[in-house]
């Protein structure tokens, strides 16, 4: 078999704006012609990139809308989607006749088109269904044109979410830790115990991609799992049976992967730093290795000994062959043409860039079928023997990652056992995948689709279709516009329970639902005649549901179109045919939807500014994701309650007005509070669905603090509260002294903190009114050397819970500034003080001195305590403390400011003002006694030179000793200038009116 090497190709494609970016007024910033893609810096900062691929897909604009629905090229350069399959999608179709291994992979953010080309949506079918499609076309052709050989089509389809492997044909076979990866010296990386099916036609793929697809959506909802996070890998054997020349059976195989990868979007790094429990849930592991994979198979593409990390997530293990094995691959780099997502397309572009130049070493997969099952026998009696023997090998010899280092690293006795007891477990299940291969390679066609067909019926879905077209039904609404619609309950004439399985009773409800917050007895839906009813079960009166934004308080008819929500994560649209008419007013998106849940919980966002676009954004990622952490919280009993914030920008130090959503999470039990970013609390969310799915298993989730998302360490530290120190009178050369309100995150008075700010030398000796007069900063400053010191004096009537209390500062864009810490105690006195110093003060600078401000945070660690009397649960103690389901995060937790924002800087601006006022004032005495003694002296004119002094000199004694000069100016006129003789021309002088 000999092998030949091969370039990794790719294919770039940009696809229109989306309504979001369309909200945001985005403009375009790709380019393409011909094969080479062009990205624009909107900011104009950086020179256009340029990149060149194998096919550049220009998909953003020139298109029209065909009667059917089907996208087509208006204008030649447009790419549709029949375009890209000719390109791509024949050449796998091709190389899988002549027995290559073929994998295609789409990579790129989430929203960036991965989907419409891998899969596609309705009419405009991706590369997957057309595949599909004519493999058995061309198979059905070949049969007619009276072709021998026999073919054999399996299928198989996967997902890898947090490192795990679901099997999408078999959820019933869920096993802890999903299915194990393994290794074979033939069979390469494999999903052990992944449900592979014969299929006989297209129709067959599409039934199974529809199932695959609905399991996916099932477990999605149920785990809380957030589906832009999961890989999924379509698996297509195809294999031909002729005899050879020989008259010996010889199978002619091809193995397709066709891959679609999770979001590349980076994972939010601001607020998130520092989090003991960052990335601990292993989501963003698959692609991170993908990326170190690729950059490893770059260097060793160019010559570098290196080694090549396949093992390091689940993921690349099985993309092994795709990317450095025997594959033919293609990748397609799914791209935004928008200027918000700048950085995230040029990172797409540069991964692409890099991926091309890998090589793969590429083999036709031909080979007589006795010779196959010779070689799986031959394994087999080696590692029987090796096990009979107790010889296990240290490593097994096709583990070839490149890695002779690790591999010459001491190991421990405890560490070697435990290498030897995977050892051994893992040659048991290789030779148990030999023996289930020779059993396959025995069995006829006939016998796998008769094993195929054995199980479970599979829906037909052309048909499920038909009947939604006229009968009352629920279909789901999920963030992944993919997955919304797979989840369909019919609802026929009669009574329809709602609600989870109840094993006591073994009683199963009609429209069966799994997941957070679900009763047994959850709601009823009754269908008489041409109505639909929804209720709530006297059972569970405190069961969640939420119709069109509001709670369901009694038995309502239901229209089309109508939204509702049941429990904490299950979402659906009521579609009545028979209301529907021939309307086609479109149904709620499930952003749409989520925005009026949001709205009817209080949070009210315009949709004027672009700030609010973002904000709305938040609210719908973050609000629903605390009601399932509050719930899964409450079913835990983890003693914690999440609360979503709104909290403006100056409040948290920044400069704007622009508004952060965050979530605060407060522990019930010891009282202590906690302000969360998004990031932080998103990053927390993958670790509460990971644990929370242990205790759903029945497994023991009394993990240490250090794994617990639950959980703050006691000597975190949490922002008391802050306030702004302006700096105008500096920028005046004015000292200030003032007692400021120190507010919380929710603008709520919780002290007061005296500070003062004094004008000084480079090495700190206060400067007095008189030597540091300022009348101009533009003039005065400008290029001159600016000292301050700022003066932290002590904090007063602080909440009495918090311990270890320091206050801390940036100015400018210098380091941070840090008092000492005050043990427990509300009134701490800090006596701190803090030189600064400007070398030449430039325009930026200036500007921050007159319009900028220090934000001053005080610090310190919370005192727990304990309550008093009875032990509650967690669901308990909400309910004392009064807070009812379904009003979680309502509009009480949108801060009501209880101090001013602008208060401090009229405080500050007032004191610059008057002490401004002061300083003219003075300088108008000063003039005043210029006139009067230029009058006593009979004077009618007083020296340039003189006034100049008067006016800027900031030491009283040189404006006395210039006022002293005044009777001595012989040149000044006097009064044989007023009874009309010739003034003297001596000095220049300006007269005095």
């Amino acid at each position: 078999m000999s092998e030949e090497e091969e370039s990794v190709k790719v294919a770039v494609r940009v696809r229109p704006f989306n309504s979001r970016e369309k909200e945001r007024n985005s403009t375009l910033i790709v380019e393409m012609k011909g094969p080479t893609t062009i990205l624009n810096d909107p900011s104009g900062e950086n020179e256009p990139k340029r990149f060149t691929f194998d096919y550049s897909y220009w998909s953003h604009d020139s298109f029209k809308a065909e009667a059917s629905g089907y996208l087509a090229a208006a204008k030649p350069h447009y790419a549709d989607q029949n375009m890209v399959f000719k390109d791509v999608g024949l050449g796998v179709l091709a190389n899988a006749w002549e027995g290559y291994n073929c994998s295609l992979f789409a990579y790129g953010q989430t929203g960036a088109g991965k989907s419409w080309s891998i899969v596609g949506y309705g009419p405009n079918k991706g590369i997957v269904p057309l595949f599909c499609d004519k493999l058995f076309v061309q198979i059905d052709e070949k049969k007619a044109g009276g072709e021998a050989a026999a073919f054999e089509v399996e299928f198989s389809m996967l997902e890898i979410y947090n490192e795990q492997v679901r099997d999408l044909l078999n959820p019933a076979s869920k096993r802890k830790g999903g299915l194990k990866v393994r290794q074979h010296p033939k069979l390469g990386f494999y999903a052990d115990g992944l449900k592979t099916v014969a299929v006989n036609s297209y129709q067959d793929i599409e039934n199974r991609m529809e199932e695959g697809t609905k399991n996916r959506t099932v477990a999605a909802t149920q785990m809380n799992a957030t589906s832009s996070r999961a890989h999924t890998i379509v698996g297509i054997k195809f294999t031909q049976k002729y005899q050879n020349a020989a008259g010996q059976e010889t199978a002619k195989s091809s193995v397709i992967n066709l891959v679609d990868l999770a979001g590349s979007e980076r994972a939010e790094s601001t607020g998130a730093t520092g989090d003991r429990l960052k990335e601990g849930a292993a989501i963003n592991q698959s692609l991170s290795s993908l990326g170190n994979v690729i950059a490893a198979l770059v260097d060793k593409a160019n010559g570098k000994k290196v080694r090549i990390p396949y093992r390091d997530s689940t993921l690349t293990k099985l993309l092994k062959n795709a990317l450095g094995g025997n594959s033919k691959t293609i990748m397609i780099a799914a791209i935004s043409p928008a200027d918000i997502n700048y950085d995230e397309t040029l990172s797409t572009l540069r991964y692409a860039d890099r991926a091309k130049q890998i090589k793969t070493k590429v083999a036709v997969n031909e080979d007589p079928t006795e010779k196959l099952i010779r070689e799986l026998q031959e394994e087999n009696e080696k590692l029987k023997k090796l096990l009979e023997s107790g010889g296990i090998p240290e490593k097994l010899d096709d583990d070839d990652d490149d890695d002779e280092e690790e591999d010459a690293k001491p190991v421990s006795k405890e560490e070697r056992e435990r290498i030897r007891k995977e050892l051994e477990e893992e040659m048991q299940a290789r030779i148990l995948a030999s023996e289930q291969e020779m059993e396959e390679m025995k069995k006829t066609w006939e016998e796998k689709m008769q094993q195929s067909q054995s199980g479970p019926a599979v829906p037909d879905a052309s048909a499920a279709k038909k009947e939604k077209e006229t009968t009352p039904h629920l279909y789901n609404l999920n963030v992944d516009p993919q997955l919304t619609g797979m989840i369909v309950h019919l609802l026929k004439p009669g009574e329809h329970l709602v609600g989870s399985s109840n094993e006591e009773s073994g009683e199963t409800p009609c429209i069966l639902l799994k997941g957070l917050n679900i009763h047994h007895h959850h709601a009823a839906l009754l269908v008489e005649g041409d109505k639909v009813f929804l209720d709530r079960c006297e059972a569970s009166p405190d069961a969640k549901i939420i119709v069109n934004g509001e709670p369901l308080t009694e038995k309502e008819e239901l229209e089309h179109n109508d939204r509702i929500m049941f429990g904490a994560n299950h979402l659906y649209i009521f579609a009545h045919p028979k209301q529907a008419g021939g309307q086609k007013k479109p149904a709620m998106t499930y952003e749409e939807a989520q925005a009026e849940m949001n709205q009817n919980s209080g949070f009210v966002v315009g949709k004027g500014s672009l700030d609010d676009l973002i904000l709305n954004d938040d609210l719908i990622e973050v609000r629903p994701a605390i009601e399932q952490a509050n719930t899964m919280s409450e079913e835990m009993d983890k003693k914690v309650k999440f609360e979503l914030v709104i909290i403006p920008a100056k409040i948290l130090g920044m400069v704007g007005s622009k508004k952060e959503v965050m979530v605060k999470m407060r522990n019930v039990e010891l009282g202590l509070e906690y302000l969360w970013t998004k990031a932080k609390f998103m990053n927390r969310k993958y670790l509460m669905d990971e644990m929370y799915e242990s205790f759903s298993d029945g497994e023991d989730i009394n993990w240490p603090d250090e794994r617990d998302p639950f959980t703050e360490p006691p000597d975190h530290e949490e922002m008391i509260g802050g306030l702004h120190v302006y700096l105008e009178s500096i920028a005046y050369k004015i000292e200030a002294k003032e007692q400021l309100d120190l507010t919380n995150i929710k603008g709520i008075e919780v002290g007061k903190l005296n500070v003062e700010l004094w004008p000084c030398t480079q090495t700190g000796k206060v400067l007095r009114d008189e030597d540091a007069f300022v009348d101009d900063p533009e003039t005065d400053l400008k290029g001159q050397p600016l000292a301050f010191k700022v003066k932290i004096l002590n904090a007063r009537g602080l909440p009495d819970r918090f311990t270890d209390i320091y206050c801390k500062f940036r100015v400018y864009t210098m380091e941070p500034f840090q008092t000492q810490a005050i043990k427990k105690a509300i009134n701490p006195d800090f006596k701190f003080e803090q030189l600064v110093t400007f070398n030449a003060i430039d325009k930026l600078e200036l500007d921050y001195l007159l319009n900028g401000s220090i934000f001053v945070q005080l610090y310190g660690k919370q005192v727990p305590k304990k309550r008093e009397g009875k032990k509650l649960n967690t669901k308990q103690i909400m309910k004392k403390e009064g807070i009812q389901k379904g009003k979680d995060i309502g509009a009480e937790n949108v801060p009501q400011h209880t101090v001013d924002e602008g208060k401090v800087g009229y405080q500050f601006q007032v004191l610059t003002l008057k002490k401004r006022l002061e300083r003219l004032e003075k300088k108008m005495a000063q003039m005043n006694k210029v006139v009067d003694v230029a009058e006593k002296s009979s004077k009618m004119r007083v020296k340039t030179e003189t006034i100049k002094t008067v006016l800027r000199a900031k030491n009283p004694d040189a404006v006395e000793k210039a006022i002293k000069t005044i009777p001595k100016d012989k040149g000044a006129g006097d009064n044989e200038g007023v009874n009309g003789q010739p003034q003297s021309q001596e000095s220049s002088a300006c007269t005095l009116l």
